[in-house]
């Protein structure tokens, strides 16, 4: 029986990973808390008022800055406090829900970054009902664990799952079950219902290695040369809300 192995958000889009024990999942919504925030390098042409999908390359991610693979964030929820920092102990604390915070944070980047991130930056806040996906449908990003160490056995060497950037990670299925999902498939997870949407197609993020932030994978390449195919993982969108935990059952229904 397939499970949820783990739960992970990305509240700054391009940074680290949190894992969470839980997540509340309201239908017709985003993942909680993910992907709330954005750096754009430059003006991006967001536009809060009239909010609207922008090509991620307009941001701080990994697949323009690989280095920020080495830095480590935290969000805590009941202060709101946001810490990044990396290994040498660089880093600040700050309030993602206030300007003087999201200031910080662009200062604090623009440092880390250099002269290769054009300033300025700014961290943009996603505004009600919005959310800074790689795709503007993609609401919950879902990775079968087994299909992971299929590319892991065809390239000869292992692979982190969370270079795949996903909301959820699943276990007990076998490698590519997903495949069967079409558009609109059912997906139970815990109490919630989800609902397949389209496979992730993936980028150059895949390619840098999380400990030393350098590209060391050509997983693009890979997934061609083996697989004949660029795609892994699925996103997936919110029928019926609910709470979901580490451990819960999920079940595809192709």
């Amino acid at each position: 029986m397939a499970n949820i192995a783990s739960i992970w958000r990305y509240p700054v889009k391009g940074l680290t990973p949190e894992p969470l024990a839980m997540a509340d999942l309201v239908a017709g919504a985003y993942f909680p808390n993910d992907r709330k925030y954005a750096v754009e390098v430059g003006p991006s042409g967001f536009d809060p008022a009239s909010p609207a999908h922008v090509p991620k390359m307009r941001f701080t991610v990994l697949a323009r800055f690989p280095e920020l693979a080495r830095l480590r964030t935290r969000l805590d929820d009941a202060s709101g406090v946001f810490h990044i920092g990396d290994a040498h102990g660089f880093g600040v604390e700050v309030r993602l829900d206030t300007e003087d915070g999201r200031a910080a944070l662009a200062r604090f980047l623009q440092a880390y970054l250099g002269e290769e991130a054009m300033p300025p930056l700014k961290v943009l806040p996603a505004p009600d009902g919005h959310r800074f996906m790689d795709h503007p449908q993609g609401h919950v990003s879902f990775l079968n664990l087994a299909t992971v160490r299929a590319v892991e056995r065809a390239i000869g060497r292992t692979v982190d799952p969370l270079r795949f950037r996903a909301n959820l990670h699943v276990e007990g299925l076998a490698a590519w079950d997903e495949d069967a999902l079409e558009f609109g498939a059912p997906v139970l997870v815990g109490a919630a219902r989800l609902t397949a949407f389209k496979p992730i197609e993936r980028c150059v993020a895949t390619h840098v290695d999380l400990e030393t932030g350098t590209r060391d994978i050509d997983m693009l390449g890979e997934l061609r040369e083996h697989f004949g195919r660029v795609t892994l993982g699925t996103y997936l969108a919110i029928e019926r809300g609910g709470a979901i935990r580490e451990g819960d059952t999920v079940r595809l229904t192709p």
